[in-house]
């Protein structure tokens, strides 16, 4: 796998252009954007958003994210107000979890779930 560049999802959007303010509003930016698809980045890291719905994938579809500090992603992003702003479900706090990560839990407005986690040191 020394090959290896990237790894980027395709990440389902019921509303596009709803989903891509979210994203940009989560700290993404949009590199490429056409009717079908719009590259959201951030750093070295990125997805692809799709112009495409189906419901129980979306509300299946997760994804985990993982950061240097978790309670300072989450004071600097602060993904508890995008519930007043976007029509999703209400994020939760990170916590330490069974399985040794603290974790915080963001959704977006497909139900989409993306765990934003730290790793132990």
């Amino acid at each position: 796998m020394s090959q290896l560049l990237a790894l980027r999802p395709f990440v389902p959007a019921q509303d596009f252009a709803l989903s891509q303010r979210f994203y940009e509003a989560l700290g993404f930016r949009v590199t490429h954007q056409d009717e079908n698809l719009a590259m959201m980045k951030s750093g070295s890291f990125s997805f692809i958003l799709q112009n495409f719905y189906v419901k129980e994938f979306a509300e299946n579809c997760m994804l985990q994210m993982l950061v240097r500090d978790v309670d300072a992603w989450w004071r600097e992003i602060n993904p508890e107000v995008l519930s007043g702003r976007f029509p999703v479900n209400p994020a939760r706090a990170p916590a330490m979890q069974s399985w040794g990560m603290k974790v915080g839990f963001v959704f977006d407005p497909s139900g989409v779930l993306w765990h934003v986690g730290e790793v132990p040191f």
